[in-house]
């Protein structure tokens, strides 16, 4: 009896002993099959506003348009961050393309009128559409006058008081007026004009044989303080060359510009020259993908004068596009910091 009892009490310590080992086994065991906390994910970055994709900027051939496009490239990376590519780019074959593809992205100097069956297929199409105007100012053509005549006499200030100013301004003679040369539409229409305005015995018609005439024949005059009136157009590097004051030109009157443009205008009668719709135009994408930068050109309209300017710089000695789009960026933050949304003080 007592050694049975005596087994009794061993196994019930062998038993006592042993519980709290199988308990930290059976503990240690669940500790292991547990799985360890996944770490945290880094919240992903934003999609830069350009896309992922360099950006195509179309560079038409002509001076204002190359230095719209250089222009536009570099604000675009140096505010945005973008990747652009400055490609060549033709108004009709420009336009066609996006119509048809969506690219290049952007085209900043787009006349629409000339082009006017490829961009309206394009809009139909749903592949392209304007953001805003490439210029603040939609009348390109018009009749101006030197600064001094202006200051001499600040009753003239549009056509419509040609026919009692002009007597005036030239001690009685006739004054010079030139306009463009023969082969040009202009001429045309400048020649109607003089009609309508009853103002043929008081002027000097001057019809250059061709462009670097007419550009001579203005520039001498100016430098010699003559009263001359001269027709011209923007944007363009004259006008910013030498201090030139617009002529009201009134009000457009499609039907009276339609006979001014007849060689046989039977009945001519004064207007303004038409306008123009000259746009920046944007792949359609390119609304819907990186709204921040289609927003960006929406707000991008350069005053007329400002062009002026710019072709004036890119006239002097050694000057390129490239650089006097360097020399915008750098300088005048004061004008295309709106165009990103930035107030300047």
């Amino acid at each position: 009896m007592t050694a049975r009892l005596l087994r009794a009490v061993l196994l019930l310590v062998a038993m006592l002993v042993a519980a709290p080992a199988q308990a930290q086994i059976t503990v240690l065991d669940q500790a292991q099959d547990t799985p360890s906390p996944t770490p945290a994910r880094e919240p992903e970055a934003p999609p830069p506003p350009c896309g992922t994709q360099p950006l195509s900027i179309a560079r038409m051939s002509w001076p204002s348009a190359e230095l719209l496009a250089e222009i536009h490239a570099r604000i675009l990376a140096r505010e945005y961050g973008c990747q652009t590519r400055v490609t060549p780019g033709d108004l009709a074959a420009t336009g066609s393309s996006m119509g048809s593809t969506g690219q290049p992205a952007v085209a900043p100097e787009m006349w629409v009128t000339r082009i006017a069956e490829v961009w309206n297929a394009g809009i139909e199409a749903q592949m392209l559409r304007p953001a805003g105007p490439s210029y603040a100012e939609s009348q390109f053509e018009g009749w101006f006058m030197p600064g001094h005549l202006a200051a001499a006499h600040p009753e003239l200030t549009g056509i419509a008081g040609l026919g009692a100013a002009l007597p005036t301004l030239n001690g009685g003679a006739p004054v010079r007026f030139i306009s463009c040369p023969l082969d040009w539409a202009c001429a045309v229409i400048n020649r109607n004009l003089v009609r309508a305005l009853g103002i043929a015995g008081a002027v000097e018609l001057v019809e250059p044989a061709n462009r670097f005439e007419m550009d001579t024949l203005i520039a001498e005059a100016v430098s010699r303080k003559e009263p001359v009136l001269f027709y011209y157009w923007q944007p363009n590097a004259v006008l910013a060359q030498f201090d030139f004051v617009a002529l009201d030109m009134g009000s457009y009157d499609a039907e009276a510009a339609k006979c001014l443009a007849q060689l046989a205008c039977p009945s001519p009668a004064a207007s303004a020259f038409a306008t123009e719709t000259v746009v920046v135009a944007l792949a359609e994408w390119v609304f819907t993908d990186i709204p921040a930068i289609a927003a960006y050109f929406q707000r991008s309209s350069l005053p007329l004068a400002e062009m002026n300017a710019l072709l004036a710089q890119l006239n002097e000695p050694g000057a390129t596009v490239e650089g006097v789009a360097e020399r915008f960026v750098a300088e005048r933050r004061d004008l295309w910091a709106r165009w990103v949304n930035v107030l300047v003080p």
